[in-house]
């Protein structure tokens, strides 16, 4: 087995996770540590700045942040837990717009630099393959939690709440399906951001003091993406919570959480899962928690870090790399047959 670092920066902008796998790329992982570095609050703006991609400069200058904010991970990651012979690094970069529908999808992060700066391989531009062949480049983690998964009876489900949430459901004979189901935590952030001054709903805590208000929802969730099939994916801009400005603070966020989890519960899933599995930051939020299918649990259950899930998932799909073995497949992103993802950077 091959120590692999992987390496994610979500939608949520909070900031970079590093995480140290061990594997074969295949059925054995074993994970080895993790950190998290979170972006100073310039850095986020910088980022936030340039989503949708609209403007050359502030591309360039998201590209530079997200880029610096890597290789101090790394290093932090590589002192804190004394590894060496690390493979290679899996580097997702920061997803600044993504419009699978025009064969188009851009993450940022200078993978030629991070391979200089440390030394070690880089493998990075994992989506862009699989949309320009026809696929969503989206999600990309469902290969690894079915190697998380292994011994556990399905159907079971695995649903990450970052910026946007996406599920892995993995049917009783190994199955994949997986598709981004709706927003998680942007839409919640930003009203909490632009309401009350905070970065997010810490432990549900405004959202627990307001009411759902019910016309609202049924109007955001009669957006014409929940009725489209998957493999299906958004961006972090897919949806408005400009329906929702008349509301105050807490009746805001009740009104979001519950956006969140009514978008969960209405996933098109082939089975009901005998387990739903959370990860990301969602997990966190005991309102949202309550409200999804279930009942929910949050990845700690089954031993897991619900933090790191994703940047091992980088590491493992760069391990997978490395073998050429496929990363997406017509089940979990649409693609016309499995297929292999990332382009390989030397140091």
């Amino acid at each position: 087995m091959d120590l692999v670092i992987g390496l994610m920066s979500g939608t949520s902008m909070d900031g970079v996770d590093a995480a140290l796998l061990e594997t074969d790329g295949e059925d054995a992982v074993r994970p080895r540590g993790f950190i998290s570095l979170p972006y100073e609050d310039q850095e986020k703006e910088t980022i936030r700045s340039a989503l949708g991609a609209g403007d050359r400069e502030k591309v360039r200058a998201a590209e530079t942040v997200v880029t610096e904010a890597h290789i101090r991970a790394v290093r932090r990651l590589l002192a804190g837990t004394g590894a060496r012979d690390v493979r290679a690094i899996g580097f997702h970069g920061h997803t600044l717009d993504h419009r699978p529908e025009d064969r188009f999808t851009l993450q940022v992060g200078d993978a030629a630099r991070l391979a200089r700066e440390t030394g070690l391989p880089v493998v990075a531009d994992f989506r862009s393959a699989d949309v320009a062949a026809g696929g969503q480049g989206a999600p990309l983690a469902p290969v690894y939690h079915r190697a998380r998964l292994a011994g556990e009876q399905g159907p079971i489900a695995v649903l990450n709440v970052g910026g946007v949430a996406n599920i892995t459901w993995i049917g009783r004979d190994g199955g994949m399906l997986a598709f981004d189901t709706g927003p998680g935590n942007a839409l919640l952030d930003d009203w909490c951001r632009r309401h009350t001054g905070l970065p997010m709903d810490r432990d549900g805590r405004l959202a627990a003091r307001g009411r759902v208000d019910n016309g609202i929802l049924e109007q955001l969730l009669d957006d014409p993406y929940f009725a489209m099939p998957p493999p299906k994916s958004l961006d972090r801009l897919s949806f408005s919570s400009a329906p929702l400005e008349p509301l105050p603070p807490a009746d805001g966020a009740a009104t979001l959480t519950a956006f969140t989890a009514a978008a969960v519960a209405r996933a098109p899933l082939p089975e009901p899962p005998r387990r739903w599995i959370v990860s990301g930051g969602g997990r966190r939020n005991p309102v949202l928690m309550a409200a999804l299918p279930g009942p929910a649990e949050p990845a700690e259950a089954l031993g897991w870090n619900g933090d790191a899930l994703e940047a091992e998932a980088f590491a493992y799909l760069a391990a997978r790399r490395l073998k050429n073995l496929p990363a997406s497949f017509p089940g979990t992103t649409g693609c016309p047959a499995p297929m292999a993802a990332g382009r390989l950077f030397p140091p």
